[in-house]
């Protein structure tokens, strides 16, 4: 994608390449950032509580049972899973997510940096969670696989994978092109824009208290459910049900918000 940073094009080839590197991990830098988590602060424990208490009573799983949440974030969905006596842990790239969570940890719960690309845990644990679209931001199809892949590598014999990702047909149908908020005097610009393969959403931030201006650029490939369903079973996973929200309502590709797959691996 050409950078929208007009400043790269005006300082040479040596900047543009700099941006081009920044946006290539961009999901690092911007997942490790605090701006991030202010302006996505709505995303409460609450919220994950209702869903994980969704989860819970529909497979009911046996006390302390092993669980890995993919891309944990500050560890909201772990920290419920741990609530309800199961042993849970969360890896997230991003070094600053993982430090805040760690004030959570007990015996129970335990939280590691760590890149989805990489194998983690083989073969140990009953549940593999990745919530909240945390995941299809890389630049490749390969990456994509390897993340996958570590997923359904670390189940045991019919462990049990929860891959929520967004439906980009829906998220297009209600997008809202460009949007200002203002939470506790940082101004945040978003436009969002899509292609036939990504979602974009560009994030400006100017911290008015603190005279700081950046800009992130997040980026998700546009998965279609065939698609996600061609790529689990190619890990040698067995797909049971996919549902289109976060009540656990059978999904419709014109109207469901997520894809929420429910996959186990059967040897």
């Amino acid at each position: 994608m050409r950078c929208k940073n007009t400043a790269c094009e005006a300082k040479g080839s040596a900047t543009l390449y700099l941006c081009k590197m920044e946006e290539k991990l961009w999901f690092k830098n911007w997942f490790n950032s605090p701006y991030y988590h202010l302006l996505y602060a709505n995303r409460d424990d609450s919220e994950a509580a209702a869903f994980i208490t969704t989860l819970v009573d529909f497979f009911k799983p046996v006390a302390g049972a092993k669980m890995l949440d993919v891309g944990c974030g500050r560890g909201r969905h772990s920290r419920q899973l741990a609530a309800w006596g199961f042993t849970v842990t969360g890896i997230d790239v991003a070094p600053e997510n993982i430090r805040f969570a760690k004030q959570f940890a007990t015996a129970q719960l335990h939280f590691e940096i760590h890149d989805m690309r990489q194998l983690y845990a083989a073969r140990s644990m009953d549940y593999v969670f990745n919530f909240f679209t945390s995941f299809g931001y890389f630049n490749s199809q390969q990456e994509h696989v390897r993340a996958l892949h570590m997923m359904a590598t670390a189940l045991r014999n019919k462990g049990i994978l929860i891959l929520d990702y967004v439906n980009s047909d829906v998220a297009v149908q209600h997008q809202i092109k460009k949007e200002q908020k203002v939470i506790r005097q940082v101004e945040f610009t978003i436009e969002r824009w899509n292609s036939t393969t990504h979602l974009y959403k560009r994030i400006q931030v100017e911290d008015l208290k603190k005279g700081i201006r950046l800009s992130h650029t997040e980026k998700v490939f546009r998965f279609s459910k065939d698609t996600l369903t061609n790529l689990l079973l190619q890990q040698g996973l067995t797909i049971k049900t996919v549902w289109g929200d976060y009540q656990l309502n059978s999904f419709d590709p014109s109207h469901s918000p997520r894809m929420i797959f429910y996959a186990e691996r059967e040897n």
